[in-house]
């Protein structure tokens, strides 16, 4: 498995990471405690050793279950993500229920959910902690100051943002790095969905951080599972997606396929390596189902790499949305600061210069 270097932090995280919400909602299925300590082992033995999680997952249930995993590998040979910002304390929600809740971005939110977390997950630190889907009116200098102590104390290695839920908050993420000093942004990235991942791997490159890729596959396009007749139920997440995402996702698949072939791989572990190699890319945190999932993703960094003539092509038929016309356009990006609440999807220099 290749192992990445998260900017100057001195942390390095497996170029491919399991992410563990879907131990904590039914978004995708239940899985039992048993389902997740078994797909966390198989996903460590293809050497994947970054896990994502979250206190919000399962109001903590993600990771208490993660804690079982963590008991059978030595602490020093994986790496945790977590994340905090949701007050479920409070609020906790209506069980697989999709809607916001109540968030609180205070410094002493902040260490009190760290401590809960660190208490659920059995350790003394969490590898990269972030805010969970913070957004730019939440921003707070004493929020960011707070962390870099947390970090001093060695409660966390590193600190920076987790973007969302629907991809966007451009500024939210430019921001964050530029003048916070976060040293890592998650974000919705994939093949069909190219900003503002790009910008904020730009942005990493010259502020020494980088970009963990949540929805890689697209909400499962990239993975070649969807078809035309696909029913999206209620409790999917995939529910709030409009129908040009499958009729034009479907479309575009088929024109990017040769890619695979041409490479000895399936258009999944196409998916994941055309983001492997976005300069500032750190790792890719896949919502992955089962053990096949899982080792399509791991091994995928062993597939060859694209050429800089494919890659360059790949990124003017996004550019052009494949010649499919206006409809096939990707959904508007979320803003916090555009009066409508969101922007059209496209390429937007950020303001930085790359180191």
């Amino acid at each position: 498995m290749e192992r990445r270097k998260l900017g100057d932090t001195g942390l390095e995280l497996s170029a491919i990471c399991l992410g563990c919400w879907i131990f904590g909602v039914d978004w995708w299925g239940h899985y039992t405690d048993d389902d997740a300590l078994r797909l966390c082992k198989f996903a460590y033995d293809q050497g994947i050793t970054y896990f994502d999680n979250g206190d919000a997952y399962g109001n903590g249930r993600a990771e208490t279950v993660f804690s079982k995993f963590l008991e059978t590998v030595p602490r020093d040979k994986v790496e945790i993500g977590s994340k905090f910002g949701y007050d479920f304390y409070n609020d906790p929600g209506v069980p697989g229920g999709h809607s916001e809740r109540k968030q609180d971005f205070s410094p002493q939110f902040m260490r009190s959910s760290l401590e809960k977390s660190l208490g659920r997950l059995k350790v003394d630190v969490i590898d990269l902690y972030m805010a969970h889907n913070i957004k730019l009116p939440q921003f707070r200098d004493d929020l960011f100051a707070e962390l870099e102590k947390v970090k001093d104390e060695g409660k966390i290695k590193a600190w920076g943002v987790s973007l969302g839920p629907a991809i966007g908050w451009r500024e939210e993420g430019v921001k964050a790095m530029l003048d916070h000093r976060a040293k890592a942004v998650q974000t919705v990235y994939n093949l069909f969905e190219q900003n503002p991942g790009r910008e904020f791997c730009e942005v990493a490159t010259a502020t020494k951080g980088g970009v963990l890729a949540r929805v890689h596959d697209n909400s499962s396009i990239l993975k070649d599972v969807v078809k035309v007749d696909t029913t999206i139920g209620e409790n999917d997440h995939r529910k709030f997606r409009d129908q040009s995402w499958k009729i034009y996702g479907l479309k575009k698949l088929e024109l990017v396929r040769h890619y695979a072939s041409d490479h000895g791989m399936n258009v999944h572990q196409l998916a994941c390596k055309w983001l492997l190699q976005q300069k500032g890319m750190a790792s890719i945190t896949g919502t992955f189902l089962n053990e096949k999932e899982i080792k399509e993703a791991a091994e995928s960094t062993d597939k060859p790499n694209l050429s800089m003539q494919e890659l360059w092509q790949l990124t003017q038929d996004y550019a052009k949305d494949w010649d499919l016309g206006p409809d096939s356009h990707p959904c508007d990006i979320k803003s916090s600061v555009d009066p409508t609440g969101r922007v059209r999807s496209g390429y937007v220099p950020p303001p930085v210069l790359i180191a």
